[in-house]
């Protein structure tokens, strides 16, 4: 699936995955070697993540319960305990450096699709 902007039209990332069971949530990310600007998570219900064991930096992005951005993180490092938003109701990581070069405003409407 692809992330996009649908304020701008801007697609973000071309190879996002929701994560719907226990282990995608439980797993996210963790298990890649390399993690390319395209590809990412989305995560329902979630307003905290972690970056424990994860080989790379990841971009982050917040979003209300209406897919709105809340919150935009770059190149949060690795072995983090708590990354968190208050208000989230999505969380979706991404390669580091999707955010680069892109204009991703604070209530821009995104969309999984």
């Amino acid at each position: 699936m692809r992330l996009r902007n649908a304020t701008t039209g801007e697609v973000i990332a071309s190879a996002v995955e929701r994560a719907d069971g226990v282990v995608e949530r439980m797993v996210g990310l963790l298990n890649r070697r390399h993690i390319n600007s395209e590809e990412g998570m989305w995560f329902q219900n979630c307003a905290t993540i972690h970056t424990l064991g994860m080989r790379e930096r990841i971009d982050v992005v917040f979003l209300d319960r209406e897919h709105r951005v809340v919150q935009t993180l770059r190149n949060v490092q690795r072995n983090r305990v708590a990354v968190s938003c208050p208000g989230a109701h999505v969380t979706v990581e991404l390669g580091s450096g999707a955010l680069d070069g892109r204009d991703i405003l604070s209530g821009d409407h995104l969309e999984l699709e």
